[in-house]
């Protein structure tokens, strides 16, 4: 099991006393790899030094945006980045998604939310021991549909032959669609077992990471033939196209 306390988080904010609140409950929560920014220039010289697993972003940084600089952090690993906003419209949160956000809480927040959205983070990359987990398969790990196919192991996703980007929260929600292939999960559901917080997510949250799926292995994203949409249930992934 991974240790709270090789886990590096990175507080990119210009609040003193936000960071301070957050670093005071994350280190009392067991994290003790923390570190800070003000601007968007220190947080790319902490992120190329450092490689934060887990990065809490705002949005408004004196030197910048934190929804273009969300981009930037990505080419110094695969962080799970977590933006902290005072700007919760829906376009404000569709953006923060396609820039390459994972998951959002809107100011003020309680600083144990973001402690435990932390937490339910790291569980959901331990490996699976349930006796409700998926059937063993011939090649562990690796999940083939067609025109793409999945490797956990090596958290990859291959589209026709050629590997494609796909940022770590969509992954593990593609991951789980791969795991039970033809069954039916609602966007609660989705929210309890990807993001692991029992539900206390937005629609939009699950939503716009269907959309960026359904870009990477759909041949048209707006006529999903595998990842689809199932009319007042939720979504499920089909084994082989299907005409609609």
């Amino acid at each position: 099991m991974t240790s709270l306390s090789d886990i590096k988080i990175a507080i990119v904010d210009d609040e003193p006393s936000i960071v301070t609140m957050l670093q005071m409950v994350l280190h009392r929560e067991g994290f003790h790899q923390l570190y800070a920014a003000s601007t968007c220039a220190e947080a790319l010289d902490l992120a190329k030094r450092e490689a934060p697993d887990i990065l809490l972003l705002d949005i408004m940084l004196p030197d910048g945006s934190g929804l273009e600089l969300c981009s930037k952090l990505r080419k110094y690993g695969n962080p799970h980045i977590l933006f902290l906003t005072a700007k919760a419209s829906d376009l404000d949160v569709l953006r923060g998604f396609a820039m390459g956000g994972d998951d959002y809480i809107t100011k003020p927040f309680n600083p144990l939310e973001v402690a435990a959205r932390i937490q339910a983070r790291i569980r959901r990359l331990e490996p699976e021991t349930s006796t409700s987990s998926p059937a063993k398969r011939p090649d562990p790990g690796i999940y083939r549909f067609g025109r793409f196919t999945v490797n956990e192991v090596e958290g990859e996703l291959i589209v026709e032959g050629q590997p494609v980007p796909c940022p770590a929260q969509e992954f593990q929600l593609l991951l789980h669609f791969c795991k039970f292939p033809g069954i039916v999960f609602s966007k609660t559901q989705l929210y309890d077992k990807v993001w692991g917080i029992n539900g206390q997510g937005d629609d939009s949250t699950v939503m716009v990471h269907i959309r960026r799926i359904r870009e990477r292995i759909e041949i048209d994203p707006g006529n999903p033939k595998l990842l689809l949409t199932v009319r007042g249930l939720g979504y499920k992934l089909v084994k082989e196209p299907q005409e609609r």
